[in-house]
């Protein structure tokens, strides 16, 4: 590998990473990941160079984005606990985007939320705006990504209300079920995220798939493409966190969050913006409707055993 032909990955052994690694090295692209989990096993084998984020040292960092072209950056964390949280990803991603223009990296493919706003009370989407802010603020070539929810193989959210309508008798919404969300298969986010990592132009797009569903009508379609359409019922927003914290209690887990169960009932999932993906979830659940919710997915396990391999289900 030489110092100008190849891209970087954040966390390629994770699972937006894996996608987006898998259609670089298709393109035969060089690819460097950076990752907390240099010893998870390696899916790409000598194809993918590993180097750990030295976050506490920016010029280790910096040297291992230099002659990178694109930066493909998913890092992120989905809620706080003992050992990561909102505020340090987003002190972290400061610094690699930092990093990265000190490096010569020339565009930088970020993928954020939809409707990220810093004046939000939720940490995940004032977080989010506070790094697109900070990413435009270093005057480099970027494309932005929002997307929604993501399903494919190994997604967490999509699996897991699968996996609750094939061991409960009944499941449970939050408040009446209307607020709505527009999950966008995860490969397509990838396909296009590479499509803009070859742009020059700077880029903000709502990554968004083709189907619109309330929550409701999620759990219902789910359910009725596994064979386990259980009976669904309102919950108040503080009886649905605690039957979650209990579920996640007995996984070792955390399944949902009061910062969660808020963006989705205050519809930040949702966006006017047309689809800019294919892949109806409909679709892709029925073809996997044998395996789809069987295994529990847990966050918690990817985060913190990272020894193992993650687990794709």
């Amino acid at each position: 590998m030489t110092s100008s032909d190849f891209d970087v990955v954040t966390g390629a052994f994770g699972y937006s990473g894996k996608y987006i690694t898998r259609r670089l090295l298709a393109q035969e692209r060089a690819v460097r990941t950076l990752t907390n989990s240099v010893n998870r096993p390696n899916p790409f084998g000598n194809l993918v160079e590993v180097f750990p984020f030295n976050f506490d040292d920016i010029d280790k960092l910096t040297g291992s984005l230099r002659g990178a072209t694109v930066l493909y950056n998913t890092y992120w964390v989905r809620f706080d606990y003992t050992n990561f949280s909102h505020s340090g990803a987003i002190e972290n991603s400061l610094k690699l985007f930092d990093a990265a223009k000190q490096a010569g990296v020339k565009r930088i493919v970020h993928i954020s939320i939809t409707n990220p706003s810093e004046s939000s009370t939720l940490p995940y989407f004032s977080g989010k705006a506070c790094l697109e802010r900070g990413l435009i603020e270093t005057g480099l070539s970027y494309a932005i990504l929002r997307p929604a929810v993501l399903f494919g193989k190994g997604d967490i959210l999509i699996n897991n209300i699968a996996w609750i309508l094939r061991h409960l008798p009944v499941f449970g919404i939050f408040g009446d079920g209307s607020y709505r969300i527009q999950p966008i298969y995860v490969d397509d986010l990838a396909k296009l995220a590479i499509e803009q990592g070859q742009e020059q132009a700077s880029h903000i797009i709502d990554a968004i798939g083709p189907e619109t569903f309330t929550y409701r009508e999620l759990v219902h379609a789910i359910g009725e493409i596994i064979g386990n359409n259980r009976p669904i019922f309102s919950v108040s927003p503080s009886l649905g966190y605690w039957s979650g914290w209990l579920i996640g209690k007995l996984m070792g887990d955390v399944l949902i969050t009061r910062d969660e169960i808020a963006g989705l009932m205050q519809n930040l999932l949702y966006t006017s913006s047309p689809p800019i993906a294919d892949t109806r979830l409909t679709e892709w659940a029925r073809e996997h409707a044998s395996s789809l919710g069987v295994q529990y997915a847990s966050e918690l396990r990817r985060r913190l055993q990272r020894d193992v391999a993650y687990d794709i289900l």
